[in-house]
């Protein structure tokens, strides 16, 4: 029997002696995954839009399939490289403590061709949706692992990003976190961060990177991501928490289901009984424990899937 996380439980957990990253290491510990033998996954549309058509309060959870018409590499998986480094040679506190010049060089990268790219089909029928059903006095949240801002450009408001933000930075001396939307980022990185193998490195002075704007402070800036063997933020993951302790529908939509604390999530909220509907271009290692599978790229399957349904009011 799946384990049933209970706001309260966990949150009474973090204000005790208990350290976060311990509090979600016991719930993790405390999950027994489900299993159904003898039961697929639904692919049927009608059905799900049955149950689309009454949900008063959907969440959708995001990851990196979702952006992959946009064009959004991952930087996963051969071929995953920016000049000879994988993510995680540089995504990480170590990386930027030993070379914040060459960090930046690849977040400025990513920045820039973000930039260029656009929201695909599948972020603007979220938020579509969100604005539609808003009307009606129904919720839908996004809860995304993606740092690529693509759900707030297609319009989504009610949006928690797990992982940060690539157009976000804090201050790693005030802690001061704001949106920065500039380009380049600081006049050292303009033309910088090509991802040619042959590019040579910046290796730009750490007082000529970016600085913080508070004229009290100027401390250095770091891009606000979660990197590699960093937590979450507590205050991220419980609003994560509230969201989902009170949906009645779920839609996992192009995410691995691998990397947690995201991953426990749809297997959570099916044992508890609310529907969850994933989309994905394959099955994953939460697929079995689902009540829907929608197969294929979610700009194709997830329009459909989110459409104004029969039941609503004209506007």
């Amino acid at each position: 029997m799946l384990f049933l996380a209970r706001s309260t439980t966990l949150s009474k957990r973090c204000r005790s002696s208990l350290t976060w990253n311990r509090a979600v290491s016991k719930l993790l510990a405390s999950i027994t995954p489900v299993t159904m033998p003898n039961q697929r996954p639904s692919s049927d549309l009608a059905a799900f839009r049955d149950i689309f058509g009454k949900a008063k309060k959907i969440v959708i959870l995001t990851g990196a399939g979702v952006s992959a018409e946009s064009g959004v590499p991952t930087f996963r998986g051969p071929g995953g490289f920016w000049r000879k480094w994988q993510a995680q040679d540089l995504a990480s506190p170590t990386a930027f403590a030993r070379n914040p010049s060459l960090v930046w060089e690849f977040y400025h990268y990513r920045r820039e061709l973000m930039a260029n790219k656009q929201p695909n089909k599948a972020h603007i029928a979220i938020a579509e949706c969100e604005q539609r059903l808003a009307k009606q006095n129904r919720i839908v949240s996004v809860v995304t692992q993606n740092i690529d801002g693509l759900h707030r450009r297609a319009g989504s408001t009610n949006i928690i990003e797990l992982h940060g933000n690539l157009f976000k930075t804090r201050c790693t001396n005030c802690g001061e976190v704001a949106v920065n939307n500039d380009s380049p980022i600081c006049e050292a990185l303009a033309n910088r961060g090509s991802p040619d193998p042959s590019a040579e490195d910046a290796r730009i002075p750490k007082e000529l990177l970016p600085r913080c704007k508070t004229s009290s402070c100027k401390g250095l800036l770091r891009p606000h991501v979660v990197w590699f063997g960093e937590s979450l933020d507590q205050n991220v993951l419980l609003q994560t928490e509230e969201v989902l302790d009170s949906c009645d529908l779920c839609l996992v939509v192009g995410t691995s289901s691998i990397v947690y604390p995201a991953a426990m999530y749809a297997p959570m909220l099916a044992g508890r009984g609310i529907p969850v509907a994933e989309f994905n271009t394959e099955e994953t290692p939460a697929t079995n424990s689902l009540g829907f599978h929608f197969e294929g790229p979610a700009g194709s399957t997830l329009p459909p899937a989110l459409a104004k349904h029969e039941n609503e009011p004209e506007d």
